[in-house]
């Protein structure tokens, strides 16, 4: 059994990390709460305008047709794996490497591959069997759309200049603190929109259809990977917010645990200390 002074240090550390673990728990329910009211604000707005944009393009003839929506012969891969800078939340960026690792082995298993990188994390382990198109880490630091259209807006060109065939996105999708879902979605080119047939629409254009949806779909891209990015927020503070409160109990455990050791240790050398006392008196005695 450990000493005295060892179950003592080992208690005050214990301790010390537990109220790391409390604060940053309440620090990542605090940002969460902000992260999850602004993706459940808009995913609405993000659900209506890919409504919008469907009813327009099946009312299109097929000449019509969007260059996003170009469908080729794939040869050359990106993934975007989304990921967070920093770590101690679960396994919210482990899954994202398997995700995107998954991906590239089934679906893309005979193409060739590239990731581009959103998050310090990802980066950190992709990098290393992969080639890495491009790596941002400071988006994290202030997100904002202006700076996620930004990104949309390299890799919408890198797509019309021909440098991928397909793009999708890799990411953690918000469902609440506790549960997080790796989401695959193609980003590139724009999937077909299934609707009903003898679509009839109520509304009156202007300008013209073509022009409408020519100005939304890249307006839509945009949205979907600023969403992707917001449902990523979201779920790395859910993550770590779960993990945190989970290492909390833990440690709370181990410190009640490490007291009791110490109290028995500490009765035993009292008790050994009043039977050496009773024999030296009973010694004197005799």
């Amino acid at each position: 059994m450990a000493n005295l002074k060892e179950l003592r240090n080992r208690i005050t550390s214990v301790s010390s990390t537990m109220q790391i673990t409390s604060a940053m728990k309440l620090v990542s329910a605090a940002k969460l709460s902000k992260a999850q009211d602004a993706i459940t604000a808009m995913r609405p707005y993000s659900e209506k305008l890919t409504e919008l944009l469907q009813s327009l393009s099946a009312s299109l003839d097929a000449d019509s047709g969007s260059p996003y929506a170009e469908q080729r012969d794939v040869k050359k891969v990106l993934i975007v794996a989304i990921s967070s800078n920093r770590g101690l939340a679960g396994a919210f960026n482990t899954n994202i490497v398997k995700g995107a690792r998954a991906v590239a082995a089934s679906k893309y298993s005979d193409k060739n591959v590239e990731i581009l990188t959103l998050g310090k994390k990802a980066n950190d382990v992709l990098s290393k069997t992969y080639t890495v198109a491009e790596n941002n880490n400071a988006i994290f630091d202030d997100l904002k759309y202006d700076t996620v259209a930004a990104i949309a807006e390299n890799i919408m060109q890198w797509f019309l200049d021909g440098k991928y065939d397909e793009i999708s996105i890799v990411y953690n999708r918000f469902v609440n603190a506790a549960t997080q879902d790796v989401i695959t979605e193609q980003f590139l080119p724009i999937e077909k929109f299934e609707t009903e047939e003898n679509v009839t629409l109520d509304y009156i254009f202007e300008p013209e259809k073509e022009q409408i949806v020519k100005d939304l779909i890249p307006k839509s891209l945009k949205m979907q990977l600023f969403k992707a990015m917001s449902d990523s927020l979201a779920s790395e503070h859910g993550a770590r917010m779960t993990a945190m409160h989970k290492a909390t109990d833990n440690a709370t455990e181990l410190r009640d645990a490490l007291k009791l050791s110490y109290n028995k240790a500490r009765q035993a050398a009292i008790t050994n200390e009043i039977l050496e006392i009773v024999g030296g008196a009973e010694a004197l005695n005799n």
